[in-house]
This record gives C-alpha cells, structure tokens and sequence, in this order.
C-alpha cells in the first residue's frame, strides 16, 4: 500500500507533508507533488499534515480519483526529490480557502 497526492495539490504545493516524511518519498513539479508508491514506507505520517487534504491512504482513496494512484507513480520516476519544507506555490492561500479549507 501506498499514500497518494490527489488534485487538491494543484496549484497549492504545500510541502508540510515533506518535512515529516521518513523516507523521502516525495517528488514535485512546478504546480504540485507526487509520492513514489515504490519508496512510501505507509508510515501515514504526511496525510494529517496537509492543509488541503489532498494526501490519501491507496485504500481510502476516493472511485473519483482513482487516477492518482497511476499519475503519482509515473510524474515520481522523472521529477525532481523533495526533501525539504520549500515555498508553496503563489497563490496558493487563495487556492486553499476556494477548496473550503
């Protein structure tokens, strides 16, 4: 099992979830992050850690984004590894309170 980055992500990038991850699984784009499924220990330490709650355990994971499981291990093999709490994306705040949160 692994955890998954679903599309409340984009155009948030928040990377607290970075910061407590154990294993450094975490991979980044320009406007959102992914988990490597192969390196994700299912520790479940990044899902409460994200302010948009955009992070979900394989197993919980909404039939609407089932998609995310696939997108998270195929963007994670070529992205750059995010290790490090990093700058959110601008306007990221106005995108968090438009998702409700």
């Amino acid at each position: 099992m692994t955890f998954v980055v679903t599309d409340n992500c984009q155009r948030c990038r928040f990377t607290d979830c970075v910061s407590v991850c154990p294993v450094d699984c975490f991979y980044g784009d320009d406007e959102q992050l992914y988990i490597n499924p192969d390196e994700c220990i299912d520790c479940g330490a990044c899902e409460p850690e994200c302010p948009v709650e955009a992070i979900y355990d394989e197993a919980s994971l909404p039939k609407d984004k089932d998609r995310w499981l696939t997108i998270n291990a195929e963007k994670a093999k070529h992205l750059q590894n995010i290790t490090h709490k990093q700058p959110a994306y601008p306007g990221a705040e106005e995108r968090k309170a438009a998702l409700g949160f």
